[in-house]
């Protein structure tokens, strides 16, 4: 019952994180890279505003940070002409040095006794458990976020982001400025994955230069286990499978890391290995049905 529940606390603030990636990936059709130094710019914003006593501010400082890093990579490739893939690296790059700055030259700042936004709503929802006030916090979170990208991908700017990811080339010729709908795109995409960090930030209590290593496969993972077990849909439902995909691989890992058959360390092999197999799985799916047809084929004959 722990795992299951620590999986869904976690599984839940991590969907942020999938439908930033969601969006890049799938909306916009761009290879972002920029996710693994958003992550952490989220983190390092989070931890420093919450040391200074304003927790809730650091959330929304974490998210207009991220917003900003992505409308750097979106300027890079619109403006500049660099590769989406390289201009996620720059960036990512970049941010290193900027989330060193933010936490004051430090590889790791410490939450331990600081009024952090859970510290807060112990307090306020006693003698509510505590486990249950964070799986309150991550779903009401994740559901208020949700709700925020269905209402904005259904407006005029959100659909003319839709369109640009799904055909650049129409969307220009139809005089909308395709390259200001990457920039907001990437903008929004990179603010949603770095309100993930600042919320896991409070959660575990510290901030780390790291903790946006091997990110962007977790947002991957999440993406690709919704799709496998809901399909590919509209992006509403996208949306909403990222988030269910999330929670799936966080409960894949717990179990995986519970059986003690993996020592802690493997986290990040297994993660790879899960992406595999689910990007592998509409590709076994369409050879099964292939056989199939032709297995009728020749019983007919």
């Amino acid at each position: 019952m722990t795992l299951l529940l620590g999986s869904l606390q976690l599984g839940l603030m991590y969907g942020l994180l999938a439908m930033g990636v969601y969006i890049s990936f799938r909306i916009l059709n761009t290879p972002d890279l920029t996710a693994e130094g958003s992550f952490t710019l989220g983190v390092a914003v989070s931890a420093m505003v919450t040391v200074a006593g304003a927790p809730y501010l650091g959330l929304l400082a974490a998210f207009l940070c991220g917003m900003a890093a992505g409308a750097v990579t979106g300027l890079l490739q619109t403006k500049v002409g660099v590769h989406p893939i390289l201009a996620g690296i720059l960036t990512m790059s970049g941010l290193y040095t900027v989330n060193l700055a933010v936490m004051g030259a430090s590889s790791n700042v410490s939450l331990i006794g600081k009024d952090t936004l859970f510290q807060r709503l112990f307090t306020q929802l006693a003698p509510m458990p505590k486990d249950t006030v964070k799986l309150l916090v991550g779903l009401a979170l994740a559901v208020l976020t949700l709700m925020a990208l269905i209402w904005f991908f259904k407006t005029h700017v959100g659909l003319c982001i839709r369109a640009t990811g799904n055909n650049e080339a129409m969307v220009r010729s139809s005089s909308i400025n395709a390259s200001a709908m990457k920039v907001i795109g990437l903008a929004v995409s990179n603010g949603c994955i770095a309100l993930s960090g600042a919320i896991v930030a409070q959660y575990q209590g510290y901030a780390d230069i790291s903790s946006g290593i091997g990110i962007l496969v977790v947002g991957l993972a999440s993406v690709i286990i919704g799709e496998a077990l809901f399909g590919r849909r509209g992006v509403t439902f996208g949306l909403i499978s990222a988030i269910a995909g999330s929670v799936a691989y966080r409960i894949i890992i717990s179990l995986a890391l519970s059986t003690n058959i993996f020592p802690t360390y493997f986290l990040k092999l297994i993660s790879a290995v899960i992406v595999a197999i689910a990007l592998s799985l509409p590709t076994v799916k369409e050879q099964m049905v292939k056989r199939r047809i032709r297995r009728e084929g020749k019983s007919r004959a």
